[in-house]
């Protein structure tokens, strides 16, 4: 979601929609692989999501140091940057949710307990259930990427809101980085 948001800031809401599109690939090839059994290797190879949730604790801790380091900014604050080009705004989307190993767990977790066997094909009902899914998460980002504009409006013209959500956002990447690699720590001992 912050990608998404970010770009649509930086960008624009057709940036953040492309970008969205992106991420909907990326579910539906995790979608795809847990209704063919392909992801069940997070399970059989346990120690590949532990390297995943470390390598995503880091990469939030990057961002919590980006956004709290003296100079740092605001997920919300608009500045100029350079415009990426459409196939690019659609990579990072595919790339930055194939690298969330939590969306395969969840279609291998989740999906399964609505799964009725007498109730026909299982794969057809897991991709069923899996596009039912997929167009909830597309339907709550695109209102997300549509909010991002207002909300930035809203946090420039109040710079003192800018500083202090800078923060919280930090100190929320911070914690949410820091349970990743307890969670990482704890399972790779076990």
């Amino acid at each position: 979601m912050m990608y998404l948001v970010s770009r649509s800031i930086s960008q624009g809401r057709t940036a953040g929609l492309v970008s969205l599109s992106g991420t909907g690939v990326g579910f539906v090839i995790y979608m795809a692989m847990a209704n063919v059994g392909m992801a069940a290797v997070f399970v059989v190879v346990p120690w590949l999501y532990i390297g995943l949730k470390a390598v995503g604790a880091g990469y939030l801790f990057y961002l919590a140091w980006k956004t709290l380091k003296p100079g740092g900014h605001s997920l919300f604050e608009t500045r100029t940057l350079a415009l990426d080009s459409r196939w690019k705004l659609f990579r990072m989307g595919l790339i930055t949710n194939l690298l969330n190993p939590k969306a395969a767990i969840m279609y291998l977790a989740l999906i399964p307990q609505f799964i009725r066997p007498g109730s026909g094909s299982i794969v057809v009902q897991g991709f069923v259930l899996g596009a039912v899914q997929i167009s909830v998460s597309m339907i709550v980002n695109a209102v997300i990427i549509f909010a991002a504009g207002a909300i930035a409006v809203f946090m420039k013209n109040r710079p003192s809101w800018i500083k202090w959500q800078r923060w919280v956002t930090g100190a929320v990447l911070g914690a949410v980085g820091t349970k990743l690699a307890v969670d990482a720590f704890t399972t790779a001992t076990v």
